[in-house]
């Protein structure tokens, strides 16, 4: 019986087909030089890639016939992935991350979480901060009120408060985003992290990474204080970024 991996796709991503992928009778292909070779069939271009060390690349399978390329298709990859790190960097994208605690976190962990915080604030993201409640606990909502509240007044000279804390079924909820005097440092650190990979092309070295790159997310250990609390009855949630 199938495991379920071994045909599944990422409906996001098409396929590329390359060489004898390409099932149909006649393309339209275009030389490894740029120029225009007309309309072939199928067998003689994969044939005329080969000859030339190269592959036969469907470029545009929507055209009538659809249009190949002639080219180093693993250079072709590289050369699109890089076109889609070099997108993502342009982007401005403001991404919200969770801060997730418990009516019994204690000093320690609320420290940690004001860190957490304070990075994803400053690195141009919005925060969640999030108290989840578990049987009797949501009796007390004023002890997670003082929580939020006590975050809330810690990273208060880079942020915005969006949303004051509010109940959201067994959970209370804050929501914040940067100022605009950090969003125009960090869009300035982007810009300089653009010039230097720019002046690295040209010199011929490494180009430096994105800090995204190096590590994704930045996550603080899972301390959720679940010490003895597994009898959670599905409590947990799937919130994006968290700061646990």
């Amino acid at each position: 019986m199938s495991n379920g991996r071994r045909f599944s796709r990422d409906p996001r991503t098409p396929q590329i087909r390359i060489n004898h992928r390409i099932r149909v009778p006649e393309v339209r292909v275009v030389g490894e030089d740029g120029q225009n070779l007309g309309v072939l069939p199928t067998g003689d271009a994969i044939r005329r890639a080969q000859e030339a060390g190269l592959d036969l690349v469907e470029v545009n399978p929507k055209g009538t016939p659809p249009v190949c390329k002639i080219l180093d298709f693993g250079k072709y990859k590289y050369e699109e992935k890089k076109k889609q790190r070099e997108t993502k960097r342009k982007q401005t994208v403001v991404e919200v991350k969770e801060i997730k605690l418990r009516p019994k976190t204690d000093d320690h962990d609320m420290a940690v979480k004001v860190r957490a915080a304070r990075r994803f604030i400053e690195s141009g993201n919005k925060v969640k901060f999030t108290v989840r409640f578990r049987g009797r606990e949501i009796t007390h909502p004023e002890v997670a009120q003082r929580q939020i509240e006590y975050l809330l007044k810690q990273v208060e000279d880079l942020c915005n408060i969006e949303q004051y804390p509010a109940m959201e079924g067994r959970t209370m909820a804050a929501l914040v985003s940067p100022k605009p005097s950090v969003l125009q440092r960090v869009a300035h650190e982007r810009t300089m992290r653009e010039k230097e990979r720019e002046k690295a092309r040209a010199e011929g070295r490494a180009e430096p990474l994105e800090p995204e790159e190096v590590e994704e997310e930045l996550h603080e250990p899972d301390d959720d204080d679940d010490d003895d609390d597994d009898d959670d009855d599905d409590d947990d949630d799937g919130g994006d970024g968290d700061g646990d």
